[in-house]
Parts: C-alpha cells; structure tokens; sequence
C-alpha cells in the first residue's frame, strides 16, 4: 500500500469513527467488552487494509497447489475434485462393523475410516483380562486376519481409500491390511489409504499407548521406510492435533503441538538416513474442526503456510510434495452436548463448513448422538447428509479459497501461524517435541487452556446453547445404538476357533523371528507381515514387541 493510500483509508476511517461510530456507541453500547475468538485472542471491531499492511499477496498467499500452499494444495481444488467423505465408524465385531461400512458406501461414502476398540488399540486380544468390559464398545474388535477378513469382506481394496485410526499396533493394523489385499489378489502398490500411526499425541493428550517412547518412534520410522519402498501411495502417518484439541488445547496450541510432533518424526526419519523427499510427500495430518468459523478456517491455511516453510527452510526439502499439508478434518466431538442433541446438527454443519472453506481433504461429520452413545444408523445418514448439502448445495465448493482477501481472516491466519511459530520455537528450545512431552510443557499447556474455556462456561462468559443457556425440559432420545453384550463372547470363541485351526509351530516360530528382528536395527514390518499371515493375534505380536521394548509407564507430575 502507498503512503497516500494508507493516508487516505486513516483520514476515512477517523471520520467515519468521530461521525458515526462514536455516536452510535454513546446511544447502544456493545454486547461485551471484549470479543476475543476460541484462543482468546482479542477481534477488532473492524479490519480493513491497514490491518495487513506488511501482507505480501505472492509471499503470503500466492496461488492454489503453489508455495507456501496457504490456498491449498491443488491448483482447482473441490472444482477437481470434492474431500473424501470418509465417516469414521466401527462397533461390536467385524461382522456388525461391515454392515455399517456397506450402509455407509451405499449412501455415498466415499472413503472408509476405522475406529477399533479400545483393547486393540493397546495391544491385547479380546480374551485378555484388561479386555473385560471394553470389546467392541468405542470400535471394532480385532484380534487375527480372520476378523480383517470379515471386516472388508465384499470390499474391494483397490477401490476404496481406507483410514485406520490405529497407532501403539499400527504396523501390526497395517500389516493386516496388505495381507487381506494379497488374499484379494490385489498388490501392495495399489493400496491407498492412512494409518494415524501418531504415537507422540498419544503421550500428550490420548493415552493409548504401549511402548515407550524410543521404540515406538523406532516402529514409526520403520513404517515409513517399508511403506516408501512396498506401498508408494499409503500416507504413513495421520500426525494428530484432532486429540490435542479434543483435550482442550486452542487452535493455535493444536497446530504448534502437532506440526512440533511433525518435526519429531521427520527429524527421527532423517537420523535414521531416510530420504526426506521420498518419505515426506506421504505424510498426512488430522485436525479438529470447532465451532469458531472464521479462527479454524485461518487455522487451517495458517497451518498449510507453516508446514510449507519448516519443510523448505528447516529441512530443505526439495520436491514440492514434501511441503505439502494434506489434512483429514473431523467435527469436534468435544463440542457436542447431551443437553438438546438436535443442536449438534447446527453445530456439526458449521464446524464442517469450516473445514470446507479451510482446504481440507477429507471430512468426517460427527453424530447429534454421539454425546450420548455411539451413532445410530439414522444419526449417521444425517451427518453424511450435512457434507453432501455442502458440497452439492451450498457453492463453497465451486472457487479456490473463497475466503481469501477477507482482512479479518488474513490477518487472522497470519496471528496463528506466527502463535504457532512462538509455541514451536519454546519447544525446539526444550529439545524438542518428545523432550517437552517428557518434561510436561505440552499438557500442562493444553491442562490450563482447557481449565479456562471450562471457566467461561461456568461463568457464562461463552455461551453453549442448551448448556449454560436456553435450557428447557426434553424427552431423553430414543433409538440410542447400544453394542451387544454377547460381542465379548462371540469374539472370545471366535479367537480359540481360529487358534485351533492354525499352524501352531509356523506361529511361534514367526514370533520368535519377531522377537529377534526387534531386538536387531532391522525393519520390523517384514517380520510382523510373516506373523498376521499365519494368524498370529494382535496380542501375541505385541506381546513379542512388549518383552523386547518394555511398557511406557506415565510418571509425569504436573
């Protein structure tokens, strides 16, 4: 902007202030004193020019599928083609699980995304004592290929983009899957998916975790390098600041821990002497969509921008697919309330729109039920509904980046990408992400952000609809999905069914090459695929990892 540009919008705005505005506001004053946005930064009544005074068009946004990709990552984005609608779903066992996955395609999913239950997710099989309880409850229950088998039975592989929300037992989740593909006679280099493989977040703000840090970070690398050689198009790693925020970090703490975690990995690959251009273009991020529409679309492209720059700069990567930021994008389910659950539908739509606007490439929509139980199948056609109304209805998805050029949300984007850039810096000086993990910096950050927004709950200094406000007396819903009890022990006879059948001595022979690969520098994933072949369990494989990597054990005092 010239100097009689800029001198010309002062002398404009100070008139319309002395003639206008400052009238206005002896008469009516504003609803508070203060407007701040879900990361408490203070909105300005108003933004006009001189709020991007340094902005640089070329160097700060420049054009879609083109460095620092602060518009996207594809030079026509959704005029190409529309996000992934991949729904995160799984329940009870393999058989109740592909049903609903079959419902879903059928009612224009484009993509799978699987939830696993709890006693999968930390390594042991149904039958273990610390399953009692949990199979099948919060996902699916896997324990062998047999119930992978059953879990994509009637899905081609070649032809659907799977996401597996899996990380300590990645590489055994993963190892499955190849093996299905193999039994369909599909070959390796035609897989195209994501594994969330994110171990770090799971130190922070999840808790599903099994081994300690160095190994698992170990597994990660192994992953990316087996993956980069055997499985060209499979994203190897969904780095997370879904849970972060789901914790209660602000937006500006769920970037700068998760690209800080992006960091670790990528520096943990190179250490090992792995090509950053050949294993960088397949990472792939996942971020949480919250009810502030305007902050999470700047998150967003705040986040492209960033990771564009420590790519280029930091690294020196060279390809332009390595400075690329490809998100998947789920609601937040932390906003979703028991009290009046039709309201989560008008939440889930804005949330969505949000992630639409900010570039994603993929979405799953939340459930109005989900505070309540897991979604029912009625629940769920709505949610898919929301993203077909929006990309088929509502014109956001007919531009590239329709909202660039807004001053609020320039300036926005770059206060975010410049908080972020603050909380990465303190960490790099810690030693970086898994040493402030390690020293408790990160979750006593997200700790007091999520006591404060609490706060303002409490003290009705943010408004939740039908929470703290607008309450009224409703009739519980009805139709809640609620997983059967027998799942336990089906899964259980299923287990020893499979156990019978198999070759016991091409088992524990399997394992104890596991056993001696991990305790080696080797790659691990050969190992492991020669174990899930022969129907080893899921516990069985990790309980060879366990002897030989220990068990994490949180003793971190906040």
């Amino acid at each position: 902007m010239n100097y009689q540009g800029k001198k010309r919008i002062e002398e404009v705005k100070k008139q319309w202030e002395s003639n206008l505005l400052n009238k206005v506001l002896k008469k009516f004053s504003e609803r508070k004193n203060t407007f701040v946005t879900g990361s408490n930064k203070e909105i300005n009544r108003l933004y006009d020019p001189l709020d991007l005074e340094s902005f640089d068009y070329v160097d700060d946004l420049g054009y879609p599928g083109e460095y620092p990709y602060t518009r996207g990552v594809q030079p026509t984005m959704y005029r190409g083609k529309l996000w992934t609608m991949r729904q995160y779903a799984g329940f009870g066992d393999a058989e109740e699980s592909n049903k609903r996955y079959q419902y879903l395609l059928q009612n224009g999913q484009t993509g799978l995304s699987i939830a696993f239950d709890l006693p999968t997710q930390i390594g042991y099989d149904s039958t273990h004592p610390m399953a009692h309880g949990e199979v099948g409850k919060v996902g699916v229950a896997i324990d062998t290929l047999e119930d992978m088998e059953i879990l994509f039975s009637g899905i081609p592989l070649d032809q659907v983009s799977t996401s597996m929300t899996i990380n300590a037992p990645a590489a055994v989740l993963l190892a499955m899957y190849i093996a299905i593909a193999e039994k369909q006679g599909i070959s390796k280099t035609e897989l195209n998916g994501t594994i969330q493989n994110d171990i770090l977040k799971e130190y922070v703000a999840r808790g599903t975790y099994i081994f300690p840090p160095l190994p698992s970070m170990r597994l990660i690398t192994d992953i990316f390098d087996y993956c980069s050689k055997e499985l060209p198009k499979w994203n190897t790693i969904s780095i997370s600041g879904y849970h972060i925020r789901e914790a209660g970090s602000t937006a500006i703490q769920e970037i700068a821990f998760t690209l800080a975690n992006g960091i670790a990995y990528v520096s943990a690959a190179t250490k090992k002497g792995l090509d950053i251009d050949i294993f960088a273009p397949r990472l792939s991020f996942f971020f949480n969509a919250h009810n502030d529409l305007f902050e999470e679309v700047a998150k967003f492209r705040a986040a492209r921008r960033l990771w564009a720059k420590i790519m280029k700069e930091r690294f020196r990567a060279k390809d332009p697919k390595s400075m690329m930021l490809r998100f998947h994008t789920q609601t937040a389910g932390c906003t979703l309330t028991a009290q009046q659950p039709d309201n989560n539908v008008v939440r889930v739509a804005i949330q969505a729109l949000a992630a639409v606007l900010g570039g994603t490439q993929s979405l799953h929509t939340n459930s109005r039920d989900e505070a309540l139980s897991l979604p029912s199948q009625k629940s769920v056609r709505i949610a898919l509904r929301t993203q077909q109304i929006i990309a088929y209805e509502s014109g956001v998805a007919e531009t590239v980046d329709p909202m660039a050029g807004s001053y609020y949300l320039e300036k926005l984007t770059t206060e975010i990408e410049q908080g972020a850039m603050d909380y990465i810096n303190q960490i790099d000086k810690l030693g970086g992400a898994p040493k402030a993990i390690e020293k408790g910096f990160i979750q006593k950050e997200i700790q007091n952000s999520a006591y404060k927004y609490q706060k303002d709950i409490e003290n009705k200094e943010r408004i939740i609809v039908g929470v703290n406000q607008f309450q009224s007396e409703e009739e519980p819903m009805k139709d809640l999905l609620k997983v059967n009890p027998e799942i336990e022990k089906r899964q259980a006879e299923k287990l020893n069914s499979i156990k019978k059948r198999r070759n016991e001595a091409e088992v524990q022979e399997n394992l104890s090459l596991l056993k001696k690969i991990a305790s080696s520098e080797q790659n691990v994933m050969p190992a492991i695929l020669s174990c899930v072949r022969s129907y080893a369990t899921l516990g069985e494989v990790c309980d060879q990892l366990r002897e030989v990597f220990g068990e994490y054990k949180d003793s971190i005092k906040i």
